[in-house]
C-alpha cells in the first residue's frame, strides 16, 4: 500500500513539474529564432507595476562576433568556467554551493552554470522553489541537446539582466560604459560580469565601492583562466572575497536609476554562422632558471 502511495505521489510530482514546462518545440525553435520578452523580463514589467513605476526595458540583440572577446572571457571565468565540459550542469559546482549556504546559513550562490541560467532567464523568472529547480533542470538538457554551446553562450549574452531595466550585453556596455560591446577592454568586460549575480544592486551607481571589489574579482579569475597573460602579475595570489546573494532586496526606488526608453524591436539572426569557440586556454609552464655555473678557480 505504501509503495503504491509513494508511486502515486512521485507521478503527481512529475506531472506537477511537466505542466509548468515550456513546449518542447518552443526550446527547439532557438537555434534559428530569437525569443522575445522573456519570463524574467515579464516578471520585471510587473514589479515595476506593482510599485507604480514605468518598466520599459532596453535591448539590442548582437551575434557572437560583435562581442568583445574579453567579455566573453569575463563571463566564461566568472559564471562558468567548465562551460565547454559539460552538458549543461556542474555537480561538482552545485556541491560545493550547497556546503557553502549550509555554512553560512542562508542562500548565497547556487552553483548554476550559463545554461541554467539561460533556462531561468527565459522561462522561469527568479523564484526560488524545488519545482522551478526541476523544471530549470529539464529545460536545460533541452537547451544542450538542441543548441550548440555557441549558440547558448549568444542567448545568454544577449537575454540576461544587467541593471534595471537593462538586458543583453550591447544594452549594458553602452549603460554603463558608453561604448558597443565589441569595443570593451578587460577591465569593463570584468566589471560588466562582476554585475551578473545581483545585476539591480551590484552596479557602480548603487555601489561603487562593492562593484569595483566585485570587478577586481573576476580580474583575478579571469587570471587565473589564462585570459590576462603577463597583466595578472599585479592581481596576488587571492581573490577578493566578494560573494553577492542572488536576488537581494532592492533599495527603495529613488535610489534606482530610472528606467531607460522602450526596447528596439529585436532584429533577425545575422545570416553569418556563430564564430567557433573553444575552451579556456592553458597557461604555457614557465622554464625554470638555469643555474649559474661558478668561475673557474672559485
Amino acid at each position: 500500500m505504501a509503495a503504491v502511495v509513494l508511486l502515486l505521489l512521485a507521478a503527481a510530482l512529475l506531472a506537477w513539474v511537466w505542466a509548468g514546462l515550456p513546449a518542447r518545440s518552443e526550446v527547439r525553435a532557438l537555434e534559428s529564432r530569437n525569443p522575445g520578452k522573456t519570463r524574467l523580463m515579464l516578471q520585471r514589467e510587473e514589479e515595476a507595476r506593482a510599485r507604480k513605476r514605468a518598466g520599459r526595458g532596453r535591448q539590442s540583440w548582437v551575434p557572437l562576433a560583435a562581442v568583445s572577446r574579453h567579455l566573453i572571457h569575463a563571463v566564461l571565468a566568472a559564471e562558468d568556467q567548465k562551460f565547454f565540459g559539460h552538458e549543461g550542469v556542474d555537480w561538482r559546482a552545485i556541491q560545493d554551493s550547497i556546503e557553502k549556504n549550509v555554512e553560512k546559513g542562508r542562500f548565497a550562490r547556487g552553483g548554476s552554470t550559463i545554461t541554467q541560467q539561460l533556462a531561468k532567464n527565459l522561462y522561469f523568472g527568479t523564484q526560488k522553489t524545488p519545482i522551478r529547480k526541476l523544471r530549470e533542470l529539464v529545460v536545460t538538457q533541452w537547451l544542450e541537446s538542441d543548441l550548440g554551446k555557441a549558440r547558448i553562450l549568444a542567448l545568454y549574452l544577449n537575454v540576461i539582466e544587467w541593471g534595471d531595466f537593462v538586458y543583453g550585453c550591447e544594452a549594458a556596455a553602452q549603460r554603463w560604459y558608453g561604448k558597443p560591446a565589441a569595443a570593451l577592454n578587460e577591465t569593463e568586460a570584468a566589471g560588466l560580469a562582476a554585475m551578473i549575480p545581483n545585476p539591480r544592486r551590484l552596479n557602480p551607481q548603487v555601489n561603487a565601492a562593492r562593484h569595483e571589489r566585485a570587478t577586481r574579482r573576476v580580474l583575478w579569475l579571469m587570471a587565473q583562466a589564462g585570459y590576462l597573460g603577463r597583466d595578472a602579475a599585479p592581481l596576488g595570489a587571492e581573490p577578493p572575497p566578494e560573494i553577492v546573494p542572488e536576488d537581494e532586496d532592492l533599495p527603495p526606488p529613488s535610489e534606482v536609476f530610472p528606467a531607460p526608453p522602450e526596447a528596439s524591436p529585436t532584429p533577425p539572426l545575422p545570416a553569418s554562422p556563430l564564430p567557433e569557440l573553444t575552451p579556456p586556454p592553458t597557461p604555457e609552464p614557465t622554464a625554470p632558471s638555469p643555474t649559474p655555473t661558478p668561475p673557474p678557480g672559485g
